[in-house]
This record gives C-alpha cells, sequence and structure tokens, in this order.
C-alpha cells in the first residue's frame, strides 16, 4: 500500500485535490489515507511558494541596503548613503525665484535723489512719532522755555550725526567739532554747540509715563514703535538676490541694557545682539530683529537659531539661505525646504543628526573630502589639515562636485565662502563711518544703528537706479552728500550773527544760493573765502555747486562783517592739494 502511495503521488504532483480525491476512491483506497494524500501535497505546495518569495525579498533587500554604503545618524533617524541619488530632471521650485532681485518698483518711483531715498526709510511717520515725545519730553523739563523742534531741526540733527561719521570724528569731543580753529565750519553753521546737545539729551522715542508699564511685557518698550516702523519698510523697498545670508550684528554698547550680550568673539565684546538677513551681493539689510534675551516670564528658548532663520526668512521663496553653525540643524533644513529656500552652512560635530562615520578624521590625508546623501541634503567632511575637519550641509547641492584648486574644495564649501560675509560687510561699512556718539542711553545707541544702516542701504538703492552716478566714488563721498543735503534747509533759514569767517562765508554762500535759484553761468567763478581749514572751503564750493555761487563782493562781505584773509577764484580752490575724501 505504501508502495502504491508513493507512486500515486509522483504521478499526482500537478493533479488538482479534486482529481487526488477522484483516483484515489477509484483505487480503494482508506478514508483516512486519502486525507492524508490531499492535505501533504498541499503543504508541499505552500512550502515552495514561500520559499520563492524569500529569495524575491533577499534579491530586492540586497539591492536597498548594503551596510557598506549607508550608515545611521548619532541618533539612529537618519540613513545616510555614500553615493548621491539621482536628481536629474528640471530645475526644481527651490532655484527658481519669484522676485526681480534690486529696488522695487515703489523705491524706483520715489526715490529722487539721496536725500529722498533716506527719507524712505526714516518715514514722515517716524519723524512725527520722534518729534512728539521729543517735545513733550522738553516741555517737561524746560516748561515754556522749550523752543519746539520741528522737521526740519530733527533732519539737520541727523544730517550732522552722518557727518560726523563721514569725518571720521566718532570719538572726538562734540565740543571740539564746533571748535573755531579746529573744528569745521558746517557744524557751527547749522546749529549751535548748546542746542546739539539740548537736542541729544531730549531725544525719546516713547511716552515717559507709559514706558514703565510697557517695559514689564516689552523690554524693548522704549523704541519699540520707532522700530517696528522703520523695520516694516525694508522688504518693500528691495529684492534680494538669489544669495542671502543671515548672521547676528552686534551695536557697541556697555552701559545698562537689560538685553545686553557678552560676545568675546566679536572686536566690542559687549553690546546689543540684532538679528540680520541681508542680501550677500549688496548687504543691503532686508529684515532685522533684536534680540530682547530671554522673555520676561519663562525659561530660556528652545531652538532658537531655528526660529530666528524662520522668522527672518520670512518672504523669500527660490533664494539660498548662508549662515554659522549656531543657526544650522537638519530639521532647519527641511523646514526651510517646505518654503522652497535652499541652505549652506557649516554644522557643529555634536549635532545628532551627523553619522559617525563621517567625523572619524584617522587615516585621511589633507585636503580630502567625504560626502554623505539623503534624497534632499548632501554633508561633506573636508579635512584642511590632517586631523582636523570641518563640516558643512547643503540643501541646494547634490553631487559629490570638488574643485580643481590645489586645496581640493568642495563646491560647497567654495559658496560658502563665497556668500557668507553679507553681514559682516554691513558691520564694517557702517562701522568704519558710524554717528554713533558716546551716551549712556541704549535707545540712542539703536537709533544711532538705524541711521548707520538707513544711510548705506539709500546709497545701495539710489546706486542700483543710477549706475552713473558717483560711480567712480567710495560710499564716504555718498555719505557727505547726504549729510550736507540734510542740514542745507537748516541753515537756510539761519538768521542769528555768526562770528567766526568759515561759517559765516558758508550761511551765505547757502542762503544766497536760496535767494537766486537761477544764476548765470558768468557766476561759475565767484570767488569765495579760503579759510584757514581747506575742508571748510570744499564745503562752501559743493554748496555753491549744488545750488549758486554765494556773493563775493566787498560790500556783501563787510555787511556780514567778513574779514577777507585770502581769496581766490573756484577754479583756484578746487586745485588746491585738499585732503582725500
Amino acid at each position: 500500500m505504501g508502495n502504491a502511495v508513493r507512486g500515486y503521488k509522483g504521478a499526482a504532483n500537478d493533479s488538482t485535490p479534486s482529481s487526488l480525491f477522484a483516483e484515489a476512491m477509484s483505487a480503494h483506497f482508506c478514508a483516512q489515507q486519502v486525507v492524508d494524500l490531499i492535505f501533504s501535497d498541499v503543504q508541499e505546495e505552500q512550502e515552495n511558494n514561500d520559499l520563492e518569495e524569500e529569495e524575491v525579498s533577499e534579491e530586492e533587500d540586497g539591492e536597498e541596503y548594503n551596510p557598506e554604503e549607508t550608515f545611521l545618524s548619532k541618533n539612529s533617524k537618519i540613513t545616510w548613503s555614500l553615493s548621491p541619488y539621482d536628481n536629474q530632471g528640471r530645475m526644481t521650485a527651490q532655484n527658481v525665484i519669484r522676485m526681480t532681485p534690486g529696488p522695487t518698483r515703489h523705491a524706483v518711483a520715489h526715490a529722487q535723489d539721496i536725500a529722498s531715498t533716506f527719507y524712505m526709510f526714516i518715514t514722515p511717520a517716524i519723524e512725527k512719532i520722534i518729534l512728539e515725545m521729543t517735545n513733550l519730553e522738553g516741555f517737561c523739563k524746560y516748561g515754556d522755555n522749550w523752543k519746539r523742534m520741528d522737521e526740519i531741526d530733527l533732519r539737520a540733527y541727523i544730517g550732522l550725526l552722518i557727518l560726523v561719521g563721514v569725518y571720521r570724528s566718532r570719538g572726538e569731543a562734540t565740543c571740539s567739532l564746533w571748535d573755531a580753529e579746529s573744528g569745521r565750519a558746517i557744524f557751527r553753521a547749522t546749529i549751535p554747540l548748546k542746542v546739539f546737545h539740548t537736542f541729544s539729551r531730549m531725544l525719546r522715542f516713547v511716552n515717559r509715563e507709559s514706558r514703565t508699564a510697557r517695559r514689564v511685557r516689552d523690554k524693548l518698550a522704549a523704541i519699540r514703535e520707532v522700530w517696528e516702523k522703520w523695520v516694516e519698510h525694508l522688504p518693500y523697498l528691495y529684492n534680494p538676490g538669489p544669495e542671502v545670508t543671515v548672521d547676528e550684528q552686534l551695536v557697541p554698547f556697555r552701559g545698562r541694557c537689560p538685553f545686553r550680550q557678552y560676545m568675546p568673539s566679536k572686536p566690542a565684546k559687549y553690546g546689543i545682539k540684532i538679528w540680520v538677513a541681508c542680501d550677500a551681493q549688496s548687504s543691503y539689510a532686508w529684515k532685522m530683529q533684536v534680540y530682547t534675551w530671554k522673555p520676561t516670564s519663562g525659561g530660556p528658548e528652545k531652538n532658537q537659531g531655528m526660529r530666528v532663520v524662520l522668522d527672518v526668512t520670512d518672504g523669500l521663496r527660490g533664494h539660498n539661505v548662508t549662515c554659522d553653525n549656531f543657526f544650522t540643524s537638519y530639521e532647519l533644513s527641511q523646514q526651510l525646504l517646505k518654503r522652497k529656500i535652499t541652505m549652506v552652512d557649516t554644522v557643529r560635530k555634536n549635532k545628532p543628526e551627523l553619522p559617525p562615520a563621517l567625523l572619524a578624521t584617522r587615516g585621511r590625508e589633507a585636503f580630502s573630502s567625504k560626502f554623505a546623501f539623503t534624497p534632499t541634503t548632501t554633508i561633506v567632511s573636508y579635512l584642511p589639515k590632517r586631523n582636523k575637519n570641518v563640516v558643512l550641509l547643503s540643501t541646494l547641492h547634490k553631487t559629490a562636485e570638488i574643485s580643481d584648486r590645489e586645496d581640493r574644495k568642495p563646491a560647497i564649501i567654495l559658496d560658502y565662502n563665497h556668500n557668507k560675509g553679507g553681514v559682516d560687510s554691513l558691520d564694517k561699512v557702517i562701522g568704519t563711518y558710524s554717528c554713533r556718539r558716546m551716551t549712556a542711553r541704549w535707545p540712542l545707541v539703536i537709533f544711532h544703528n538705524i541711521i548707520d544702516v538707513s544711510s548705506y542701504i539709500a546709497f545701495v538703492i539710489w546706486n542700483k537706479i543710477n549706475l552713473t552716478w558717483m560711480p567712480d566714488k567710495r560710499n564716504k563721498r555718498n555719505l557727505e552728500q547726504l549729510g550736507k543735503a540734510l542740514v542745507t534747509p537748516h541753515i537756510q533759514r539761519r538768521e542769528r550773527f555768526l562770528r567766526t569767517a568759515a561759517s559765516a562765508a558758508l550761511v551765505k554762500a547757502v542762503q544766497g544760493a536760496e535767494s537766486c535759484p537761477d544764476p548765470p553761468e558768468a557766476a561759475a567763478g565767484a570767488e569765495v573765502e579760503l579759510m584757514k581749514r581747506k575742508d571748510d572751503a570744499r564745503d562752501i564750493l559743493w554748496f555753491l555747486d549744488k545750488k549758486k555761487p554765494m556773493p563775493a563782493t566787498e560790500s556783501d562781505r563787510s555787511e556780514r562783517g567778513i574779514e577777507t584773509q585770502v581769496a581766490v577764484s573756484k577754479e583756484q580752490c578746487s586745485s588746491q592739494p585738499f585732503p582725500p575724501g
């Protein structure tokens, strides 16, 4: 019977259970033998099918996972690959910019000259707040003896601050700037020294009575309203290019301030920290945010770097952001990709999203690079010298591209070095010709920084609109033009007698130009007073070039009590060896 059954099974391997049952009954098998025969055949067929599925799954797993080509991050949440993913195709949405870089249409329509461009940042609304609060403080301090401050007074005060920075007199005592021998005539010709000191003491940006209640909720309450009105205009006047830099700015200040920072890596070390997002090419400050330390209630802020980058890049699309390792994280890169923004940044080596195999430096030669990839992110570990590596993360680069330079730096590092200095360049420019004055009031320090940044970015906009306007001149000459344009209206309405010859000559030049707006060409060679300081003569000549030459007859000079020292023509003054700038 056993042989008969085995023979039957060999013949019936390809038969169905119903045919097996029919043939077994025809062979007169017992019921138990028939049941055993059917179930043994079905079980063998199921085992064969399972074996085929296991072979297929092992082949597929071998293609997707190979321990020699992938490795996990420190937190075991990210799988990195040594080979780049195939991302070829049309340009991704992260690289398509929806805005035209440069000044906006609103800026182009309202920028008539460098002064009007500056007024787009220091708007009438800001001037109204400053004048209202300053006059309120002045009346509280001096009562009826206070002479009301108006727009011309405020603009002249700001213009003098700008000229202080132009002449590199930031650390110079104010009294020496107004000195008849060592000072400049334009300061004395604009406002008296006593008035300048009074404006500096009385300048306010919020009502003193409500400031204490606001300070409980907001540490920046003393200048919050002016700051917010100024910051909101920055993105409306200029569109950044494809590369944007995010970094911190430290405004020097050592006085009492509830959010003063200590940063030993900065030249000033102590000051007020401001987060800045600016165009990497022109250093135009697109968005700024004052760091007021931790909130008034609650503990320290978590994920501060990611929060700052997301705040200052809000509104961008298709741009690439460059920042340092304080801000960088893998989570931030993915959040920016959701906004169609890429990033190229350095990474701290203690980040949990980095794979340990990438950080190892033993056995690697100098100038070597090691890459790791995910479908959206690339990281590179580069050794500038033995046993020291630098790690960068990029969502812009998709391949392991290495330059042909002698140091064989990857393209990620070259792009980072090219775009990382946007905010540093802004600090350098405004720091060289800063209008900051020594003060113990931190709101005035922030106001000085507002003037510095506004002066520079106004020059950026005006220079982009007028490519032929002073193309060979530096920012110093442009700031000088702006400062003199701001003080001119105040000089024009001066009525008091000036004792110093240079100041009186400058006032006469401005007021004479106002009375004769359309001078004949023959007046271009009118004589001017060459004073002891040749810089004063240059200031007089500037107003003559912009408006009308001042009357230069002996009778006119005697009316103002000006003693003629050396009279030279305009051409002779311009040929004198004046100091540069």
